[in-house]
């Protein structure tokens, strides 16, 4: 299958990914949960989900369990909103990029500060 339609493909999962997130209710789904990279077969057969929390990895890692336990119901509303030729199996990994960026975004902002602080 052509690189360009993969990636298409891709993009449309990651959005309609995000919008039933939001519709779930699993509590163990809360807080600021966010999809970091989507990344799906040649073959549509799966696809592999990173979420991140910036409440750290261990919610993270809640957030996983309570997705794995939702992924039937995700690949069926996938199914519904997608057009493709079959719906991929859905497996989440949990990830700490979102905390790992705001910890880096941190120091640099404090460094900034204290070259500011002995310049004046």
């Amino acid at each position: 299958m052509p690189q360009v339609k993969i990636s298409r493909l891709t993009e449309d999962v990651r959005r309609e990914l995000c919008d039933v997130m939001r519709q779930l209710k699993d509590p163990r789904i809360s807080g600021l949960i966010s999809i970091v990279k989507v990344e799906l077969t040649n073959d549509l057969s799966h696809c592999k989900v990173y979420v991140s929390s910036l409440d750290g990895m261990e919610s993270a890692k809640e957030a996983v369990k309570g997705l794995e336990s939702a992924a039937g119901y995700i690949r069926r509303e996938i199914a519904a909103r997608v057009k493709m030729r079959r719906s991929p199996q859905f497996s989440f990994v949990a990830d700490d990029s979102i905390s790992e960026s705001a910890r880096i975004a941190k120091i640099i902002g404090d460094l900034h500060r204290e070259e500011k602080g002995d310049s004046n």
